[in-house]
């Protein structure tokens, strides 16, 4: 396991030039090995699990590079107060911040005041807030131009954090293209993306993240990136019912027994 920032950042400078791709990591995932995505050709560099704690599996990081996520203003989880002293003794290169404001009763001024107090102390890479794909007046992008706004310049950030559901390959640029065309001096991570529970199943994901994965990766404005979901079916059904009705289960990087599926074999 990697722990020290300067290993870290050497992983990151590998990963412009190899690969972009990353496990989005649930809590519930004990049992599966993230190293199986590890496999040398540098494609999938990074993994984080929403929380300021490493990920809960059979390999640690699976030799990944772990990214801390402070997800919620404070959380008995992740506690604010332990955002600074986690990320010193895992020596995170980067961090993410706050899953979903914009739909969650955070306004922008209150989270750039969290964010001056809290993240802006931290030396290493930082995201701005995930926010959905809302095109609601302040939901999404418009969410994070009004937090930008209320930062007065005080807040300092390396990223511009997406999330996207939808219902095409289209629909995915158009937004990541919006993005970039909005905050063109920051670069983008997307760390959630999938079609909403398409008809064809996991046929459908597989088609849309074959040319999502492409778009992506040519995308020199585009840092990393992280599928939805790296668990299995039954994982997610056992522990997760919003995600199945809204998101299904074909996009989940693992089979039932812990080998890549359909999606899965995508990320290599």
């Amino acid at each position: 396991m990697l722990t020290s920032v300067a290993a870290l950042v050497t992983l990151f400078a590998a990963a412009a030039e190899a690969g972009k791709r990353g496990l989005c990591w649930p809590y519930y995932d004990s049992t599966l090995d993230p190293g199986v995505f590890n496999n040398g050709d540098g494609e999938v560099v990074a993994i984080y699990d929403y929380e300021t704690y490493a990920p809960p599996s059979t390999n640690g990081n699976g030799g990944l590079g772990f990214i801390g996520m402070q997800r919620c203003l404070d959380c008995t989880s992740s506690p604010i107060a332990d955002l600074a002293s986690r990320q010193a003794a895992q020596g995170w290169a980067t961090v993410f911040t706050l899953n979903e404001p914009d739909i969650n009763g955070i306004t922008p001024a209150q989270a750039a005041s969290w964010y001056i107090e809290y993240v802006n102390p931290l030396a290493i890479k930082k995201a701005l807030p995930a926010v959905t794909s809302s095109v609601t007046a302040g939901e999404g992008l418009s969410w994070v131009s009004e937090m930008i706004t209320a930062c007065a310049g005080q807040c300092y950030f390396d990223y511009i954090n997406l999330h996207w559901y939808g219902t095409s390959f289209a629909e995915f640029q158009s937004y990541v293209e919006s993005a970039n065309a909005q905050f063109p001096n920051y670069q983008l991570v997307v760390t959630e993306f999938a079609l909403t529970n398409p008809a064809g199943g996991q046929a459908d994901q597989v088609t849309f993240f074959q040319q999502a994965f492409a778009f992506l990766d040519s995308a020199s404005y585009v840092q990393l990136y992280f599928p939805f979901v790296a668990t299995s079916p039954s994982l997610l059904t056992e522990y997760d019912d919003a995600a199945v009705t809204y998101v299904g289960t074909g996009s989940c990087l693992y089979n039932d027994d812990g080998s890549p599926s359909a999606v899965g074999n995508l990320m290599y």
